[in-house]
């Protein structure tokens, strides 16, 4: 592989509108990480329990091998782009009880973990068997976008996928020496940034792969604000939690403050102490973790309770997307943890809400945003427009927020 190329699978401007031969090395470094996670699991196999807070790992590497077989290669349709019938056809499963273990509409995820399903052996033969069939459909494919969403759609989807597994990883205390863990950073403090008031577009253009949620540019009018350089981090929060801010009601809200009384909470999840140093629990053992990292695995309602706390508030998501879009040079860093920001989980003005084919809209009730990407993201999807729904009580994900002033 070039250096070129090998840089370019990393890109996410490139990646999103990757020809097929940037898309096949893409696809094919995606499977071996997938690989790496498999690989790291398979000495604790044995003694998982139930979690319901996140998938059975095995569940989701046959998963991973379904998704892109489904959609690419038994997809007669796969020419067709987003605009392919679910109910179309599929040619068969390289897996003959592929569709009954790992279609994620046949059993809710407390299901899986009772499923049955392929030792590794049976798992690295299908995900081998099923990336081949893809890298053979598309050396053939028609080189436009819609005949290119599928494997883009495959690839993005793919990578997700071992997100999960590292926050499996992780829900479940696993020590996995092997695995693919990302490298967190550590940042020295900045001075926050000043944007001046002005007319944005808020979203993504058309053009290759552009995720539903990211859909449609449309301007926005945005006053003057300023904005945190970087994500909050262990030494500004320690404060909030020494100030007493888990006993004081007033910075909740009363969907926060329910949560606090039912989960007990007094840190962010898997932190064990927070007085003199922050002690958590990460990749199965107990860390001291350095003050100048952002915090991770704070829910949404820890993120503004700390922000009342400190006299400020969440960026909506224009501020976030023009200082991610427009301030990077100036010392704007994000791509530590995925970031909470106002506002909830609603589709862009003219967004289509397809309610049939591949992608389709969640229901946005009670949903939450995030933006751009954790340390356990692939450097190809850490996008300035790129954003992601979850519930506020979620923290299992990698997850933290900055700061605006009021």
């Amino acid at each position: 592989m070039s250096s070129d190329l090998a840089q370019a699978i990393h890109d996410p401007l490139r990646i999103r509108s990757a020809g097929a031969d940037l898309l096949s090395l893409a696809l094919i470094d995606s499977r071996n990480h997938l690989l790496r996670w498999l690989t790291a699991f398979e000495p604790h196999l044995g003694k998982l329990k139930a979690h319901g807070d996140v998938e059975p790992p095995l569940w989701l590497v046959g998963h991973a091998a379904w998704f892109q077989e489904y959609w690419v290669s038994r997809n007669v349709q796969r020419q067709r782009g987003e605009s392919v019938v679910t109910a179309a056809m599929r040619l068969p499963s390289l897996e003959r009880a592929a569709d009954g273990l790992f279609d994620p509409s046949l059993h809710h995820r407390a299901q899986r973990w009772a499923l049955t399903l392929p030792a590794p052996a049976g798992l690295r033969a299908y995900l081998g068997d099923t990336l081949e069939a893809t890298l053979d459909v598309l050396a053939g494919a028609a080189r436009d976008d819609d005949a290119l969403f599928v494997y883009r759609a495959a690839l993005r989807h793919e990578d997700m996928i071992c997100e999960a597994l590292a926050a499996a990883a992780q829900a479940l205390q696993l020590k996995l020496p092997d695995a693919p863990w990302g490298q967190r950073t550590a940042r020295a403090q900045r001075e926050p940034l000043w944007f001046a008031a002005q007319h944005f577009a808020l979203g993504s253009v058309p053009g290759g792969l552009v995720p539903a949620n990211e859909r449609w540019a449309h301007e926005v009018a945005v006053p003057e604000f300023e904005i945190d350089a970087q994500a909050v981090t262990w030494a500004r929060y320690t404060e909030f939690v020494a100030d007493g801010g888990y006993d004081d009601p007033r910075l909740w809200g009363e969907a926060g403050w329910q949560w606090l009384q039912h989960t007990e909470r007094r840190a962010p999840r898997y932190v064990e102490q927070m007085r003199d140093a922050v002690l958590a629990q990460r990749q199965g053992a107990m860390q001291r973790l350095p003050m100048t990292q952002a915090v991770a695995h704070a829910s949404r309602f820890e993120a503004d309770a700390w922000c009342r706390w400190a006299g400020r508030r969440l960026p909506t998501e224009v501020e976030w997307e023009i200082a991610a879009c427009g301030g990077r040079s100036r010392g704007f860093a994000y791509g530590d943890v995925f970031e909470w920001v106002a506002g909830s989980a609603r589709p862009y003005p003219a967004a289509a809400r397809r309610s049939t084919g591949y992608g389709r809209w969640p229901e946005p009730r009670s949903q939450g945003v995030l933006r751009g990407g954790s340390w356990m993201t692939r450097s190809r999807w850490l996008h300035p427009k790129a954003r992601r729904f979850a519930a506020p009580q979620r923290d299992e994900l990698f997850c933290g927020f900055r700061s605006c002033a009021l």
